[in-house]
Parts: C-alpha cells; structure tokens; sequence
C-alpha cells in the first residue's frame, strides 16, 4: 500500500503486522445521505482487506463544519481487532 502523509500507517496486533489506509473522509452523498469515512485494512503479504466504515460525527449531521478527519494507529487497531472478531479471515 502507498500512503501520503497522514493518510495511512501500521499497526501490530498479536505479532501481525496490518497496513490500514484512509479511503474517503466523511462526504454528503446526494442518493445515500451522509457516508461516514472508510478505511481500508490489509495484513502484510494477504490480498483479502477489510474496508470499515464509521459513523460520521454527530457536527456534520448538524449541518457544523467537517473540520478535521480523525484517524489514527490506535482507531485502526480497533478496527482491526473488530473486523477479526466479526470474523474477517484475512487468508480467506
């Protein structure tokens, strides 16, 4: 995966390196209404990845301005760790 500044990293979860992404910020969609922003996951050297969407915040259902997109090493961590209960088999 390339990463521009900000927009990616990587996490070790359980000695498992995972690279994770940011593909979209929170954007109003005229058919769907409000999308949250979507992260992608990938454990190093699979295919398979995983693609999280979170909610989008509260202000900009509000109508507030978007401000700044919070993603970090520790909210994909999570993700990870959700998407692997959920059952994503990054092998699969």
């Amino acid at each position: 995966m390339s990463y521009s500044h900000g927009r990616g990293g990587t996490v070790e979860i359980d000695g498992i390196k995972y690279d994770w992404e940011l593909l979209s910020e929170p954007q109003l969609s005229s058919f769907d209404g409000w999308k949250g922003m979507t992260v992608s996951l990938r454990q190093r050297g699979m295919q398979r990845e995983a693609v999280l969407e979170f909610p989008t915040p509260k202000r900009l259902i509000k109508g507030l301005p978007k401000g700044r997109t919070h993603i970090n090493d520790t909210i994909a961590a999570r993700g990870v760790r959700a998407a692997l209960c959920a059952g994503w088999d990054p092998a699969s």
